[in-house]
């Protein structure tokens, strides 16, 4: 039997999406055995993210700057908008260094079943920054599931009315996979031959 305090850290890390009750406990068991450099490491950097990281104010991408450093990279094409569901989403599609735009999170999708309406997401910032003016292309790089497609429906009706091209990824993406769990071969495929949506 562990002790309470090794099965609270546990517990904890069980939590965490992709690590189990078994990943957990064994990732437990490699800091403890290791809790003089290891520990030290993992805690220092778990204090600079809780103290430093902040979401930026322009796409919602988490950063320790705001605005976030895509936003303020002057190579960057504002005329380009990529709408991702999730963080995650955005530094997949960023990885893999293939769009040269700028970004926007809605920060989830349209989901009846969840409650998730369309107030919920981050969606009335992105129609600010259409009505700013500059932007001629929004991407629509919403996962490849029923609420991702039901989602990029909405904002494409949303933005039906604004004089600019939207366009989403191509349909290779695997039906219920997900951008962040995609190679950058994928990724590069479906930004290469993103089209007009409708």
């Amino acid at each position: 039997m562990a002790s309470q305090e090794i099965e609270t850290l546990s517990a904890a890390l069980a939590r965490l999406p992709g690590l189990g009750p078994r990943s957990a406990r064994r990732a437990v068991l490699w800091l403890v055995k290791r809790r003089t450099k290891a520990l030290p490491e993992l805690l220092g950097a778990l204090e600079a993210v809780r103290d430093t990281l902040v979401e930026c104010e322009i796409c919602g991408n988490i950063d320790t700057r705001n605005p976030c450093g895509i936003c303020a990279d002057p190579r960057r094409d504002g005329k380009a908008i990529c709408v991702v569901e999730d963080v995650s989403d955005l530094w997949a599609l960023d990885r893999a260094k293939l769009f040269t735009g700028t970004y926007h999170v809605l920060g989830g999708r349209l989901s009846a079943l969840d409650g998730v309406r369309p107030e919920d997401l981050n969606i009335a910032a992105l129609l600010t920054r259409v009505e700013s003016g500059g932007v001629d292309e929004i991407v629509l790089a919403m996962n490849a599931t029923l609420e991702g497609q039901t989602t990029a429906h909405y904002l494409a009706e949303r933005l039906e009315d604004y004089p600019l091209r939207i366009t989403q990824l191509a349909h290779g993406l695997p039906v219920g996979g997900e951008l962040d769990y995609l190679d950058e071969g994928t990724l590069a495929q479906a930004l290469r031959a993103r089209r007009p949506l409708g």
